[in-house]
């Protein structure tokens, strides 16, 4: 059964998606990125914007076949795409919905803000979660910079 992890609190959620995938990136793991285009697209410029020695092998879900078969972090906004990846271990979610397919990956990370829309959207996801009859773990980040 997929493993769901709920990442709340996040206070700035690009910067700390970008940490997480330069984490993924480095210990090998690939890893699909789903959200709002105008999302991935600020994502994919923060990447590129990463320091040489933190760079993060990544593409878009329209790249060539033999670059999404090569790349380890793949960004999609179209939900559908999820099912037509060479890679299914890491789904990191970005949007405000259930990603549809997301049952096909071992692990779905669910980033959330501390902004009042994210977190009542990703209650609904939880429940849903939780509905189907998954386990989640919960990582609240306000107790990990509050020394906590």
């Amino acid at each position: 059964m997929t493993e769901i992890a709920f990442h709340f609190n996040t206070p700035h959620k690009l910067n700390y998606a970008c940490r997480l995938l330069r984490k993924a990136f480095s210990s090998g793991a690939k890893v699909m990125v789903w959200g709002k285009e105008d999302l991935l697209l600020t994502l994919d410029k923060a990447l590129w914007e990463l320091g040489a020695t933190d760079f993060v092998a990544h593409c878009n879900m329209d790249a060539p076949d033999y670059v999404l078969a090569r790349s380890p972090i793949v960004l999609a906004s179209d939900v559908s795409a999820l099912n037509t990846l060479p890679h299914h271990e890491v789904l990191l979610s970005l949007g405000d919905t259930l990603a549809s397919g997301f049952e096909k990956f071992e692990r779905v990370i669910e980033l959330v803000s501390t902004e009042d829309e994210d977190r009542a959207n990703a209650r609904k996801r939880w429940k849903i979660y939780q509905e189907r009859g998954y386990t989640m773990k919960r990582h609240d980040l306000s107790q990990k910079t509050n020394g906590a």
